[in-house]
């Protein structure tokens, strides 16, 4: 049974979450890529602000295809988290709170996820259709020269995904791993 999240995550929420849970996130999200978070980096090094306010906040990586008539969203799957992680453990210090993708973290997101309490949640890849029904509303809000890596704002209801990193170390892939080989 997949528990119902509500987002932006709250304290409570994240200290409930454990690695392996499955979840049906609803609310808001926002979406950054490896050119977004670049940029947002770069801002952060030169003393600007962010384009939104990450305090609390869910980024999914994702570079969503155009859609087409009568769709709010194209294909909508997952990007390769690792390529944002040089980057995560700034944004967690900064009041992100939570971080949707596929595929492993370094050991220093990993500890940071623990340090800044915050989660990692896997989107199942290869399911780009699927999830894109998932999504009820999206909006450009920086960064439109980047096209399909632009930040934007989503409203999900019932996104599936599962809790890999929690804020008590647990790691469902070391978890799988170690299952499959008992």
């Amino acid at each position: 049974m997949a528990k119902n999240i509500t987002l932006p995550l709250e304290r409570e929420t994240i200290k409930d979450l454990r690695a392996g849970d499955r979840v049906h996130l609803s609310g808001t999200v926002y979406t950054a890529r490896d050119a977004a978070h670049k940029r947002m980096f770069e801002t952060i090094e030169q003393g600007g602000d962010l384009p939104i306010d990450i305090q609390g906040q869910v980024i999914y990586y994702v570079g969503p295809t155009p859609a087409k008539p009568g769709q709010v969203i194209g294909s909508a799957g997952p990007t390769t988290s690792g390529r944002m992680d040089k980057y995560t453990p700034k944004l967690l210090e900064m009041g992100l709170k939570g971080m949707i993708g596929k595929g492993y973290r370094n050991e220093e997101v990993k500890q940071a996820i623990i340090e800044q309490e915050a989660v990692y949640f896997a989107a199942v890849g290869g399911s780009a259709a699927l999830i894109s029904k998932a999504i009820k509303e999206v909006e450009v809000i920086a960064y439109a020269d980047l096209a399909t890596e632009a930040i934007r704002k989503m409203t999900i209801e019932h996104f599936p995904a599962i809790v890999i990193h929690d804020i008590y170390g647990g790691d469902q892939y070391e978890a799988g791993v170690k299952q499959f080989r008992e």
